[in-house]
């Protein structure tokens, strides 16, 4: 058999309880990594999003795909416990390969289409603190594990293209600073880590069939289809594994350092790696949405997945 091209390699992928963490996580295991995923959510205690997914059976489905999947129940806002998390994997492992910053957890904080004025300040800056301040104090704990690996890899996890982004406005203020903020973490972090030899990229799944995507239109993955009588342009959407192999490509690649301070998505990477979805296809969602939805045109995915 052929070696798996992550075998020996440990990750982190910081907020894979549900959507594209767990998809991101099982891809590495896919590929042979070890991964950490952690998260509030577990089988013994839920977050306030009162979902049913758990770390422990996102760890289940990496080891299931091929890896080794160890849950560790963390809040990235609380310093000891990050701390403690990076700690462990030292103990455990010795080294830290490939860091996903993928914690977000503000679905039901957003305040669509709502002026700063109008929108809810507690909202909002709890949206900052989940999007950002979670996500520096994990590199802060993390990296310094991860230099001593060579060819390190971080990912940081936002929506949208820094080209998009930087054109449009998000819907919110807080929506629009914290999605951005990741894309600049991710060239500051690039600056930082090029003397190690280590990468840093800002990352976009498309229109992501997560599960709480799902339950927004009332379908499951199986019958996914049936919602684009809700929403037509939902026919560009994809699975969180496509992004998932998104990272996996990139964590396997030796060149990576390419883009090194870059802003990537799935469907980009999918036409320079060759990776599919789970269906065959290769959906490219933010051309889509340009071209196609944005324009006004019918949905029609047709040259587009």
């Amino acid at each position: 058999m052929m070696k798996k091209p992550l075998s020996g390699k440990v990750a982190l992928v910081a907020g894979a309880t549900r959507g594209a963490g767990r998809g991101i996580a099982v891809e590495l295991g896919a590929a042979g990594a070890t991964v950490y995923v952690t998260g509030r959510t577990t089988r013994a205690q839920r977050s306030e999003y009162g979902r049913p997914e758990t770390i422990e059976e996102t760890a289940e489905l990496v080891t299931e795909a091929g890896g080794n999947g160890i849950a560790v129940q963390t809040d990235h806002l609380e310093r000891s416990q990050v701390q403690a998390l990076v700690e462990r994997i030292t103990s455990e492992q010795g080294r830290l390969d490939i860091l996903v910053n993928d914690i977000w957890g503000s679905e039901y904080l957003t305040e669509w289409n709502v002026p700063v004025w109008e929108h809810s300040l507690d909202k909002g800056f709890r949206m900052l603190r989940l999007a950002v301040d979670t996500h520096i104090m994990t590199s802060h704990y993390a990296l310094p594990l991860l230099i001593r690996s060579p060819h390190g890899l971080v990912v940081e996890m936002t929506d949208g293209t820094a080209e998009y982004n930087t054109e449009r406005y998000r819907m919110s203020l807080f929506y629009d600073l914290a999605k951005m903020s990741a894309i600049q973490m991710a060239r500051s972090l690039a600056h930082e880590l090029k003397p190690y030899s280590c990468t840093a990229v800002a990352l976009t799944p498309g229109w992501m069939r997560s599960e709480i995507m799902l339950d927004h239109f009332g379908v499951k993955e199986d019958n996914w289809r049936d919602a684009t009588t809700k929403e037509p342009h939902f026919v560009i959407s994809e699975t969180p594994r496509f992004v998932g192999r998104a990272v996996a490509a990139l964590a396997s690649d030796p060149e990576a350092e390419r883009w090194n301070g870059l802003s990537l998505s799935s469907g980009q990477l999918a036409r320079v790696y060759g990776f599919r979805d789970l269906d065959g296809s290769q959906p490219d969602s933010w051309r889509y949405i340009t071209e196609v939805q944005e324009a006004g045109k019918p949905a029609d995915a047709t040259g587009y997945r």
